[in-house]
């Protein structure tokens, strides 16, 4: 088994202010990197009307009952679960990334983030920032902190010069 994240899940004011602060709407596919139970995937297509909706969860019982919920919503053709590690995860085709992780796994992740996240993505964190990178928006209120960031050009041009000189 990969890199494991304890489960709490996001309370639903959490989430929803989450999708609010990264302005989700019409055009967006939201993925959501360790996604639980789904909810954000859920509230993102049903109440913000995004394209779609990718999850990654690697524990299998989430799973299987959050592609329950998805399936008993009738939502299979705009929210896709992946039961898989995060790690692994084909972002090509987000806009908006969410995470509930915790400092140390942002930290793991942000390299991919990096690399594979398109410029103008994006990524909201509840609860835990990702060191070395300035948030575009942190709102905080009644002790919950929310950071969005977008990836900016020069991040993604860094990680493209260094792929290029990883090949020569």
């Amino acid at each position: 088994m990969g890199w494991t994240v304890p489960y709490l899940p996001t309370p639903p004011e959490i989430g929803r202010r989450m999708l609010k602060i990264a302005r989700v709407g019409s055009g967006d596919v939201v993925y959501d990197l360790g996604c639980g139970d789904g909810y954000i995937l859920i509230m993102a297509v049903k109440e913000f009307r995004a394209d779609r909706a990718v999850g990654y969860e690697i524990r299998e019982d989430l799973c299987r009952a959050t592609l329950a919920e998805i399936e008993r919503q009738g939502l299979q053709s705009r929210v896709k679960l992946v039961n898989g590690d995060l790690f692994e995860a084909d972002l090509h085709e987000a806009t908006v990334i969410t995470l509930y992780l915790d400092e140390l796994t942002n930290q793991r992740l942000k390299p991919k983030l990096e690399w594979t996240a398109k410029v103008g993505t994006r990524i909201v964190s509840y609860a835990y920032k990702i060191k070395g990178w300035k948030p575009t928006k942190k709102i905080s209120r009644h002790g919950d902190t929310i950071y969005l960031y977008t990836v900016p050009e020069s991040i993604n041009q860094n990680a493209y010069n260094h792929f290029d000189k990883e090949k020569h």
